[in-house]
């Protein structure tokens, strides 16, 4: 079991903010980008 502050992480490209792997994105972690749906909404400021 991995602690949380070993998890990887992300940056957000709309918030700027990081984030980290979840277990629902375990099977696409390479594929996620946003750390919401609200920013995955808001793509198109970034």
């Amino acid at each position: 079991m991995l602690k949380k502050e070993n998890l990887p992480k992300k940056i957000c490209p709309v918030c700027e903010r990081p984030f980290s792997w979840r277990k629902k994105w375990e099977k696409n972690w390479q594929e996620v980008k946003y750390c919401s749906d609200k920013c995955r909404m808001n793509r198109k400021r970034a």
